[in-house]
């Protein structure tokens, strides 16, 4: 009966978007689409013969668009979420989307690793064929794959890895039917449009900026209010009954929580969903359109002005009106070039329509309208203020002058020197070559050579003498010296000395006068240099006179790290003493010697990539190279109760490690890597907080091995490791801001004490910050007494 079935179904063609009432058709369907998944309404596209393969992004976007009819689509959850491929396709985006800059699925079904020994990986774990089963039968029982985590204070619901992989093959789906339809300047949970894009944009885009203000939200969470709110708002582009009830379930039961004004989205925590951004996006979606739209049609009442159009020699400088905006998850910025006015008007629409048609709770007291000039404003964890452009780019002082100008004679004596030295090196070279020659001819005894010796050594001595010609008369400044040699005082010059002279040697004279005069003449070479110095001292008046004007009309973005939140946040978790000095972390030396200095690498090098596209990273590098560094040797020298010199000796300042096969590594970023870094990668840096709040503590237990809980792997080589928070190793409440550093959040309570089972790499991975809490399965914790 099953192989009719089977045939059956390979032979029948369905359109994905009838409903079937009977659960035999339901089966059917669900058979048809596990041989097939990329069936859909043309009958060309061909068949996926292996439905254990993640699909590819095209393949993704096919049978996601293939959905869509009459502006909408439809049936979503079975038609494409629940196919094995796209469950599979979730599952390899799990494993590596730590790796990636952004949220994409692209790189996680193009990966190089075999899907084969994905499939088999999960299937050790659950059958995917029968969880797409339940998903197409809308019988998969959220709440059963959900963990309570609880503490003295409010609850933490985390889905297991089953339920993560549904959540993300819904979250898939989601960014492929939204992700084109968002505003430019929406940001964060997008494919290459996270924290550095934004901060771009307002550095290369936002001029003359006269007043700004960010929005504030109270620290409260969706209710069933938004809830609905948000459903409404996806039926408007999905008709999907089955998808709304699993995301209102998913609410329900406190895995799928949004909480503005928290500071905690975005930043790789344990208590934030993955769909938590798209569908804060989707949420904000009608309220972006609508500043676009007023944008847009503030540009059209206040067109630029062309230098043409305002006369020329005109002193006056027009201004046109514009408006900005940038939106981070829950962090909305708002820019106007015009008058307070016009700012204090925009800023009760946006409040209006945030309170009114959102339903969102807004602090009205927090979000004030701040000069941009004046007055410096937080935003994604940055501070933003409008200077003129001499401040992003000043002038070279003195010294620096002085240094360059030293630096390019130190650079023309070294030029001289390599010219000497070629010029000693051909005159060795030559009379080698004279001796070996004349000793050839000597022993020739008049008789031909057969390798003609004599013309290659012409040849040779021909080339130096072009070279030495061109050089010569390439320099202007030795013809110059040279004709001054050869004309200056002489004394057949005088016209009583050569009356008493032969009219052959004044002829001679007079001839030999003309050809250094055709030559080496002094009047081309004297404009010449006279022309170049005269094009420099323009260029550098114009270049001034630029500077000057743009300083009195123009204002520029200058963003920066926050560098007093972020010598608190050293001095609170215990870098430094009260002087500001490095010192030990005591908690530390419990660790090994790789282990401490991952950890001290994962907080500097979240800083750094963090912090890369600030004007003083500078500060920031000082930071991390000084204060982390010799914090890391003082822990070390603590554990082994050594100095700090015989520290340095052992682990140099490089802090090498030897890794299990006694290779020595390199984790914490050298000095010169330091110097080095920039503004480079445009990327969705995780800020520093999960890194700098999370320890790990091995445990000597007696344990049985169990298996890694990183996402899907097969390793079971493990250790214990019990999680330890900086909030409760210090007893501190992040709630309170005079003790903790603003805008730094934290990872739950629930999870302190945790016992997690870890494999190396994934230990590492923790360590060094490259994943967090997040990505690894946390309901899979063990209860060690």
């Amino acid at each position: 009966m099953l192989i009719v079935n089977l045939k059956k179904a390979r032979t029948t063609t369905f359109d994905l978007r009838l409903s079937f009432p009977t659960t035999s058709s339901l089966k059917l369907l669900y058979s048809t689409l596990t041989l097939n998944p990329n069936i859909n309404k043309n009958p060309e596209t061909p068949p996926i013969q292996n439905p254990t393969k993640p699909l590819t992004t095209p393949q993704l976007k096919t049978l996601v668009l293939s959905q869509y009819s009459h502006g909408k689509f439809s049936n979503l959850i079975q038609n494409v979420v629940c196919l094995p491929s796209v469950l599979l396709s979730a599952s390899q985006n799990l494993i590596t989307h730590h790796n990636n800059d952004g949220r994409n699925c692209t790189d996680s079904t193009e990966s190089t690793q075999p899907h084969l020994p994905l499939y088999h990986s999960v299937s050790k774990r659950f059958s995917i064929e029968e969880m797409g089963r339940e998903i197409f039968e809308n019988r998969f029982d959220l709440e059963a794959h959900c963990a309570k985590m609880s503490d003295e204070g409010e609850t933490l619901v985390l889905p297991n890895l089953k339920l993560k992989v549904f959540i993300e093959a819904i979250r898939i789906v989601l960014e492929i039917v939204y992700d084109d339809r968002f505003v430019t300047f929406s940001y964060g949970g997008r494919v290459d449009l996270g924290r550095h894009t934004a901060i771009r944009y307002l550095k290369n885009s936002v001029k003359n900026p006269s007043w700004w203000f960010s929005v504030c939200f109270n620290d409260v969470k969706f209710d069933k209010r938004n809830v609905d709110k948000l459903s409404l708002l996806i039926e408007e582009k999905i008709n999907d009954g089955i998808l709304i009830d699993v995301i209102k379930r998913l609410f329900d039961c406190g895995v799928l929580r949004i909480e503005l004004g928290r500071c905690s989205l975005g930043k790789g925590l344990p208590q934030e969903c993955g769909l938590c951004s798209i569908l804060i996006n989707v949420y904000f979606n009608g309220f972006d359109r609508e500043i676009q739209e007023m944008r847009l049609r503030m540009s059209k009442e206040n067109p630029k002005l062309d230098e043409n159009e305002m006369g020329e020699g005109s002193s006056s400088s027009y201004k046109p009106l514009k408006m900005y905006a940038v939106r981070y998850l829950d962090d909305i910025l708002v820019i106007t070039s015009g008058s307070k006015m016009l700012t204090m008007n925009l800023k009760k629409w946006v409040l209006g329509f945030l309170e009114g048609e959102l339903e969102l709770n807004v602090d009205r007291v927090k979000t004030a309208i701040h000069s941009a000039v004046s007055e410096k404003i937080d935003f994604l964890g940055m501070e933003l203020q409008a200077v003129p452009p001499s401040v992003l780019h000043p002038p070279m002082s003195e010294k620096a002058i002085r240094a360059r100008k030293k630096y390019l004679r130190q650079k023309e004596v070294k030029a001289l020197e390599l010219k000497n030295a070629r010029e000693r090196n051909r005159k060795k070279l030559g009379l080698k070559l004279l001796s070996h020659v004349f000793k050839k001819s000597k022993q020739s005894d008049g008789l031909k050579f057969s390798f003609e010796i004599e013309n290659e050594v012409r040849e040779i001595f021909q080339t130096w003498a072009d070279e030495v010609v061109q050089e010569f008369l390439g320099s202007l400044e030795e013809r110059w010296t040279w004709h001054r040699m050869l004309t200056a005082g002489d004394f057949l010059s005088l016209r009583h000395i050569r009356d008493q002279l032969p009219q052959e040697l004044v002829d001679s004279y007079d001839k030999f006068q003309e050809q250094v005069d055709k030559h080496l003449s002094p009047v081309k070479a004297r404009k010449a240099l006279e022309e170049e110095g005269r094009k420099i001292k323009e260029e550098e008046e114009r270049k001034y006179a630029e500077r000057t004007v743009d300083d009195l009309t123009k204002l520029c973005m200058k963003v920066s790290a926050p560098i007093e939140l972020v010598r608190k946040a050293v001095k609170m978790a215990g870098f430094t003493n009260k002087m500001g000095r490095p010192r030990p972390i005591s908690i530390l030396t419990s660790l090994e010697d790789a282990d401490i200095v991952k950890w001290y690498a994962g907080v500097g090098r979240r800083w750094l990539d963090f912090f890369c596209c600030c004007h003083n990273l500078k500060m920031v590098k000082t930071v991390v190279s000084y204060h982390l560094r010799f914090s890391c040797i003082l822990t070390l020298a603590e554990k082994h109760e050594a100095t700090k010199i015989e520290c340095i000796r052992h682990y140099t300042k490089d802090l090498k490690v030897p890794d299990l096969n006694g290779n020595e590594e390199v984790h914490f970023p050298t000095e010169k890597e330091v110097k080095m870094m920039g503004d480079k990668n445009l990327s969705d840096p995780k800020p520093v907080d999960g890194a700098l709040s999370l320890l790990l503590i091995r445990l000597a237990s007696d344990e049985p091995s169990h298996s890694c809980i990183g996402h899907f792997c097969d390793k079971t080589d493990t250790v214990m490791y019990r999680v330890r928070l900086l909030q409760n190793i210090l007893n501190v409440n992040p709630a309170d801001e005079d003790k903790w550093v603003p805008r730094m959040s934290a990872i739950h309570e629930s999870l302190n004490q945790m016992c997690l089972p870890l494999c190396s790499d994934h230990k590492s991975d923790l360590y060094t910050g490259k994943i967090t809490l997040q990505d690894v399965d946390c309901t899979s914790h063990v209860n060690v007494d």
